[in-house]
């Protein structure tokens, strides 16, 4: 059996932040964390030792479209792979790779990608489903989602889509009629839908709320802003408690101000951080791809040639720095933002998430002065070292 003790490390565990502690792994679980162990006693383990840096959950990014050079819709094992070690650098034990609006045979071929990433080791993050983003959204909020692709929820489609039983978390514009049909459908074959790219009003909100919405994506981008007459999408994110909001920290998305706005009025409890990454991401400055459209990356801005923001550049822990930035909170306070919130809006918040016995070893050591990443251990394997 792999068994791997952490010690000497400031462990954060929900609740409370143990110093000099241990963390015990067996079969890439966390068997035990506790105070001042001896590890002499634990002849064949290996030794982590930790001192100087804070022992937290892996980041679980459910909206990142890719990074390095490579995209969720390449739909190939090696775009993955990739993908999975460079997120993991960047402390992220789990992701959903995140489709585009884009033809049904290439939806389905990143569907199917993904499925296939689930079943083997990546080396890096862990692949734990797919975010489908689009095409059921609405054109009048297109960001930078081709428009060419964008159409009405289709019953004969959107069964393919969940033919790998793998699609966590949809996209969509609940205001369409076909789209609003769908939402019950999605939520019974036990994926999370999330609105988002739309228009809809404060009660078309409310209305896909009832029906089983309970996600927003990337919140104040791709969506009608608030008004005081006119709440909006925006409105009702904010104010209906069903709600888990995510948010792009990359202070280029959303005014740090306003990131502060979100987590006085959702709680740190229904906030989500994420990055919405393109291949861009971890590359210089240049033109590269997103659903067949060229981006320019200015300063680690991207844009499509309309000028919307297409994606980011963000990874997951400079997310949570910023975060800690905008809101004044600490890095225990920020955490669950990170890790424990999204693994329960995919609904698996009881293997991963938060340091506690019972669950998967998918941790990660910060250095305690910087918050730099300096290793990544995804089921009690490290798949990245500093």
């Amino acid at each position: 059996m792999n068994r791997v003790i952490i010690i000497n490390g400031r462990v954060f565990t929900p609740g409370q932040i143990l110093e000099h502690s241990a963390v015990i792994i067996e079969g890439g679980k966390i068997v035990e964390i506790t105070e001042g162990l001896d590890p002499t006693g634990y002849a064949g383990a290996t030794i982590i030792d930790a001192a100087g840096k804070a022992v937290i959950p892996g980041f679980i990014d459910i909206h990142v479209h890719g990074g390095v050079g490579y995209d969720t819709m390449d739909a190939t094992p090696q775009a993955i792979q990739k993908m999975a070690a460079f997120f993991a650098s960047h402390g992220v034990t789990g992701f959903l790779p995140t489709t585009v609006t884009a033809s049904r045979e290439a939806i389905l071929a990143a569907i199917e990608n993904t499925a296939a990433g689930q079943s083997r080791s990546t080396g890096g993050a862990q692949v734990l489903g797919v975010h489908v983003e689009g095409p059921y959204i609405n054109p009048s909020k297109p960001g930078a989602q081709p428009l060419q692709h964008i159409r009405p929820a289709d019953p004969d489609e959107y069964r393919q889509f969940f033919a790998w039983n793998n699609v966590r978390l949809i996209t969509l514009a609940p205001e369409i009629p076909e789209n609003k049909a769908f939402i019950p459908y999605a939520v019974q074959q036990g994926a999370t839908v999330a609105v988002g790219h739309s228009a809809a009003s404060y009660e078309e909100v409310l209305d896909a709320v009832r029906l089983g919405l309970s996600h927003a994506c990337h919140t104040f981008n791709g969506m009608v802003g608030l008004h005081h007459r006119e709440p909006g999408t925006v409105g009702a994110v904010l104010t209906c408690a069903e709600i888990t909001a995510e948010v792009i920290a990359d202070n280029v998305h959303v005014h740090p101000a306003v990131i502060k706005l979100l987590v006085q009025a959702k709680g740190v409890e229904r906030t989500v951080l994420m990055t919405d990454a393109i291949r861009a991401a971890g590359l210089p400055d240049g033109t590269y791809e997103l659903g067949g459209q060229p981006v320019t990356v200015h300063e680690g801005v991207a844009r499509i040639a309309t000028g919307s923001l297409a994606g980011s550049t963000l990874t997951m822990d400079r997310a949570v720095r910023n975060a800690m930035a905008a809101t004044g909170l600490s890095l225990a306070e920020v955490l669950p933002m990170a890790s424990y919130n999204p693994a329960r809006v995919i609904g698996m918040e009881r293997e991963k998430g938060s340091l506690e016995p019972g669950k998967d070893a998918d941790i990660v050591l910060l250095d305690d002065e910087e918050f730099k990443v300096t290793l990544t251990m995804v089921g009690g394997w490290v798949v990245y070292e500093a």
